[in-house]
């Protein structure tokens, strides 16, 4: 009991939460490893040796066991007996054959593009500016655009990313009550998709990139949708399209910093009828960080900093931000994910 009770000292669970983070990027990349070795996938329901999944994946079978012990460590995995694994709840989530399955998005967070900038957070804190340019010679978009396989990934991680943010957004917004939804950025449309079976009333509009556009009409046919929905390639930082009583930016705004933001929504400004609203889901952080909060809203604003330059904000930085394109923030509704996300509904001054 005394060891115990040593061990559980203030001291020693600071230095273990120092060592934790010290290690953190390593556990990052044992998740990457999983996914891309498929052992999620070889365990799937049930429970496989370390030798059977080193087998079916053809690594090394001592190797092997150790990053399954590493991910078992990592609560994504459980030891039944010596040697012998099954998934958790989360590490489930990490198979390719799943609905909810978030293996693209665990990818393409290990991939260059995305870790290389998160190496240079020191020099972001510096300059204020995203590492990720001086690294890659261009901006984080359009390197995407220039290399068409990484577009195609990242768009589908940012889907599987959506993927709670659309089980979540529909009961907390009443979309029925609008004519056609307009999602600004909308990528493959996961999200409109989820709100149009909701809500049947409504027609929907996704505005977006060519690219952003590609993997749209796959997913509201699957969704059985696509009869009320729009695709209207564009730029947001040219134009919003005109037809809409609700526009929605999900994850927009923080890609951006705050005179590219006002733009944005200046541009919707434009179009929006009297009696239309605009909708944002994103983090909302705290004026303080509170003992016990989240740190994903926190990590992400680093990412944002260090890869695009945007930033994630507080009410009041959409306050002001909303205000200087001539909107005021009417609502503001918590949902129940991990990431702190928000709707904030917002009406034309």
């Amino acid at each position: 009991m005394e060891a115990n009770e040593e061990r559980a000292t203030p001291a020693r669970e600071a230095r273990a939460t120092v060592s934790r983070l010290l290690f953190g990027q390593l556990a990052t990349y044992a998740v990457g490893a999983g996914v891309r070795l498929g052992v999620l996938d070889r365990i799937g329901d049930g429970t496989r040796t370390a030798a059977d999944v080193a087998a079916s994946c053809g690594t090394d079978p001592q190797a092997t066991l150790r990053l399954l012990r590493a991910l078992a460590a990592l609560d994504l995995l459980t030891e039944h007996e010596a040697g012998v694994f099954g998934a958790t709840a989360a590490g489930a989530l990490l198979r390719r054959d799943t609905p909810d399955s978030m293996a693209t998005l665990a990818g393409v967070f290990c991939e260059p593009f995305m870790t290389r900038a998160r190496e240079r957070v020191a020099d972001s804190v510096r300059s204020g500016a995203p590492a990720f340019d001086a690294i890659f010679g261009t901006d984080f978009f359009s390197h995407l655009k220039d290399e068409p396989e990484l577009s195609r990934a990242f768009n589908a991680a940012m889907g599987q990313r959506t993927h709670t943010a659309a089980q979540h957004v529909p009961p907390h917004y009443d979309f029925g009550r609008f004519t056609t939804v307009v999602d600004v950025g909308g990528g493959d449309g996961t999200l409109l998709a989820a709100i149009l079976r909701a809500h049947p009333a409504p027609r929907g509009m996704i505005y977006d990139s060519p690219e952003g556009l590609a993997q749209a009409p796959a997913k509201l046919a699957a969704a059985g949708v696509a009869d009320r929905v729009t695709l209207e390639p564009g730029d947001f930082f040219a134009a919003a399209p005109p037809g809409g009583d609700l526009y929605l930016l999900k994850s927009v705004l923080h890609d951006w910093n705050d005179e590219q933001c006002a733009g944005i929504l200046g541009h919707i400004r434009q179009v929006l009828p009297p009696d239309g609203r605009l909708v944002i889901i994103e983090p909302v952080l705290g004026d303080t960080v509170r003992p016990g909060a989240t740190a994903l809203p926190y990590m992400s604003d680093l990412n944002m900093l260090v890869t695009v330059g945007g930033r994630e904000r507080t009410r009041a930085d959409f306050e002001d931000l909303c205000a200087t394109a001539g909107f005021k923030i009417t609502g503001l509704t918590p949902l129940p994910t991990a990431d702190a996300l928000f709707v904030i509904e917002a009406a034309a001054v």
